[in-house]
């Protein structure tokens, strides 16, 4: 081959490598070259090599287009396909071409291809838990009888709010917040503070209020993933009593009865508890909590527990555990023709020793026995409704006597008729009248003081949106006082408000 034929070859193919790189439109505008009768094999390999260029360039703007897209269209997290994949054999460069861009820096150019980004292989847990909660304030206003009296006399209190006093105006009476949620599919968490505690002894015996105490701490552990059958571990409600279980922010009444809460004065302790629900049982109480009643919570149909005993922060004070057991089932009745209306009855049982704290300071040496049983009934509220619980037990009692602390019997429960009103010019509201008696010990206090008492009560609670809720009660009492040093009964009439708003 002659000097200037080799030239002409060479130019060629400097000008058939531009035509790849620049497309389609700058091969056209290369000029035609005649071919030479020795060169026609050499110009047949170069057409072939260009057609692999033109192929290669077609799907290299192809992908660079769909990465692009995916860039756009993708959800955040998610990483592009074209990040992750390695060139297809079809793409790679053929041997003549080895001074042609590799795959990777083409489509390193493309402006729109988005960084790369972590795959998230779970939620983060900020959307696992949710935070909710709600707060009551209060007035309470002692209209006639008993404010005070002098020492070794009872004045007219309550164990279920000491916002009730002769010179007491607005009090918070819970102010609670609650983080929640599902960990994974076989355990959750629950974790409430209340800060609108109490303490005394701060300056001579001054009460301080707005203190943070700990109410709730448990995991909830479902064993086979089911939600019917949980195992639950930490401080969380006893369960005795239908009362007791119910949240403060769904109870019509105030304050629980003094004859169901003393079995469990704060309602919580320290165990270990199993909770189970049928699937016909959860169906009725969902049906009734879509409708808006109250119901008792987040508890089994049955449940049984082992717990310290000695009551909510306590510290443990003998090797006893208490135990405890509920049993809860709802019946329909629409079949008695009462379309839409449930009654759910049931009962509780509780063994335990306590070692009450004694006026003389510390806790007795002596552990007393501390057993009960109860029954429950409750026809929910379509308009109308009833309620009732009882229970029986023995339990510790200071005897006046003997200056000391005893096992003795104790009685006692309430009845509560209600009804309910959707739609008023005010919103729905519920008008509601308890009555409410006890005899017995109440092991919470210091030298587990006697009570006796006896009170009707008639209210409505007002629901003007699903944030706000107004209560007002009117009451007539005759109470012995929760102290061992004071006798007889202290008698009035109480007019309460509450306001709670729910977050």
């Amino acid at each position: 081959m002659s000097f200037a034929s080799g030239g002409a070859s060479t130019g060629l193919l400097a000008a058939t490598l531009m035509v790849a790189v620049s497309g389609p439109a700058l091969a056209q505008a290369v000029p035609a070259v005649e071919p030479q009768p020795d060169q026609a094999s050499l110009i047949a390999d170069l057409q072939r090599q260009i057609n692999e260029l033109k192929a290669t360039v077609a799907d290299l703007k192809a992908a660079q287009t769909a990465a692009a897209s995916a860039a756009v269209a993708r959800p955040e997290g998610s990483v592009a396909l074209a990040q992750d994949a390695s060139p297809p054999a079809a793409l790679a460069p053929s041997p003549g071409l080895a001074q042609a861009a590799p795959v990777s820096a083409v489509a390193s150019q493309d402006p729109l291809q988005a960084p790369p980004s972590p795959v998230r292989t779970s939620e983060p847990w900020y959307e696992k838990l949710a935070l909710r909660g709600y707060t009551q304030m209060r007035l309470n206003k002692i209209v006639s009888g008993d404010a005070n009296a002098p020492a070794g006399v009872s004045r007219l209190r309550s164990i279920g709010d000491s916002g009730i006093r002769d010179d007491g105006n607005f009090t918070l009476r819970r102010v609670r917040l609650v983080l929640q949620g599902d960990l994974n599919d076989y355990v959750s968490l629950y974790f409430q503070p209340d800060f609108a505690t109490a303490v005394s002894n701060q300056s001579g015996g001054e009460r301080r209020e707005g203190f943070a105490q700990l109410r709730d701490a448990y995991a909830d552990v479902f064993p086979t993933g089911d939600k019917s059958f949980r195992i639950r571990l930490g401080q969380s409600k006893v369960p005795y009593g239908w009362e007791n279980m119910q949240s403060s922010s769904n109870r019509l009444a105030l304050d629980r009865s003094d004859g169901i809460n003393s079995a469990a004065p704060g309602e919580r302790d320290l165990g270990v508890v199993a909770y189970y629900t049928p699937s016909q049982v959860q169906e009725i109480w969902d049906r009734l909590a879509a409708d808006g009643q109250k119901l008792f919570g987040n508890y089994g149909a049955f449940g049984l527990g082992v717990f310290n005993g000695q009551g909510l922060n306590r510290t443990e004070t003998n090797n006893n555990v208490m135990k405890v057991a509920l049993a809860t089932w709802p019946f329909k009745l629409d079949g008695l023709g009462l379309e839409g209306q449930v009654l759910e009855v049931g009962g509780s049982m509780m063994r335990n020793r306590i070692n009450p704290e004694v006026r003389s300071g510390g806790i007795s040496p002596i552990s007393y026995a501390d057993n009960r049983v109860g029954l429950h009934a409750i026809l929910y509220p379509q308009p109308f409704g009833l309620q009732a619980e009882w229970n029986w037990g023995r339990g510790p009692q200071f005897d006046p006597v003997n200056q000391q602390i005893e096992t003795r019997a104790l009685r006692g429960g309430y009845v509560q008729a209600m009804a309910r009103v959707r739609n008023s010019p005010v919103g729905s509201f519920y008008p509601f009248a308890r009555w409410q008696y006890y005899r017995g010990g109440f092991k919470a206090a210091t030298n587990a003081p006697r009570l006796e008492t006896e009170e009707l009560e008639v209210g409505i609670e007002f629901l003007p949106t699903s944030a706000l809720e107004l209560t007002v009660t009117y009451g007539w009492a005759s109470r012995r006082e929760a102290d061992e040093r004071r006798f007889g009964q202290a008698e009035g009439e109480l007019l309460r408000i509450q306001a709670q708003w729910n977050y």
